[in-house]
């Protein structure tokens, strides 16, 4: 892999959804799922640091705060950033890139990678600046969209004849578990990879895509929860330890 995420998009996108506060895509409950993984994978014990990196406007940094956690949101958007310090005082709120994080080596407890790595085309730099501001034995949690899943493949990647880009950038594309593993194993951490479903979407951008969230959602936890269907569960779930 050697493309580059094209910033811009990125920034110019996330700052249009800031203008209506509508990115907060998942519902209340899919929310503290996400966040029950997070806790467990990280290993993480009340007061320990995390940065929230992708926190757009702070739905998931909040959440850490309220389990005891001292949190910081950084995201690309501006805008984005400054919703979340607008929502939610007391939380330091950082606009950045997460290639280059404005954070000192070895100074955080833990990383959540929100939402993120589908949105490098090539995610070493996001990689080694991870494992970077980690202290030893810090950890990092990533959740993202799986390649595998046959919703996920046949709406967000380009392979697919029923690909839409709407609600997208042209960045993000779901990914396979074994080779975001490697590039993080290559990093340095000792990596592990896990499945989520059973998340309920309570927003997509297309209108049209809206009116069938209720299916997609009953499959989801109809089918996709049972054991037989873990590796093509919607979201991996990648996890490591910095030795």
């Amino acid at each position: 892999m050697n493309a580059l995420q094209n910033k811009a998009k990125e920034v110019a996108f996330f700052d249009r959804h800031a203008e209506s506060d509508d990115y907060d895509v998942f519902t209340t409950a899919a929310k503290a799922r996400i966040v029950d993984a997070v806790v467990r994978l990280g290993g993480l014990k009340a007061g320990a640091r995390i940065a929230d990196l992708g926190c757009g406007s702070g739905a998931f940094t909040v959440l850490l705060r309220e389990r005891g956690f001292v949190p910081m949101g950084l995201d690309i958007s501006p805008k984005l950033i400054a919703l979340a310090r607008e929502k939610f005082a007391g939380i330091d709120f950082l606009e950045g890139d997460a290639e280059n994080l404005p954070f000192a080596d070895g100074g955080l407890d833990a990383v959540l990678l929100s939402g993120l790595i589908h949105h490098f085309p090539d995610p070493q730099r996001l990689a080694a600046e991870t494992y970077r501001v980690l202290k030893p034995g810090g950890r990092f949690v990533a959740f993202d969209p799986n390649r595998l899943n046959p919703f996920m493949w046949l709406y967000r990647d380009t392979a697919s004849p029923f690909y839409s880009p709407v609600g997208v950038t042209e960045n993000e594309r779901p990914i396979v578990a074994g080779r975001v593993a490697r590039v993080f194993s290559d990093a340095g951490f000792r990596v592990q990879s896990d499945y989520l479903g059973g998340l309920a979407y309570r927003y997509v951008a297309s209108q049209r895509t809206r009116s069938l969230l209720p299916i997609y959602n009953f499959i989801d936890t109809a089918v996709f929860n049972r054991a037989i269907m873990r590796p093509f569960r919607p979201f991996v779930l990648t996890s490591g330890e910095k030795p």
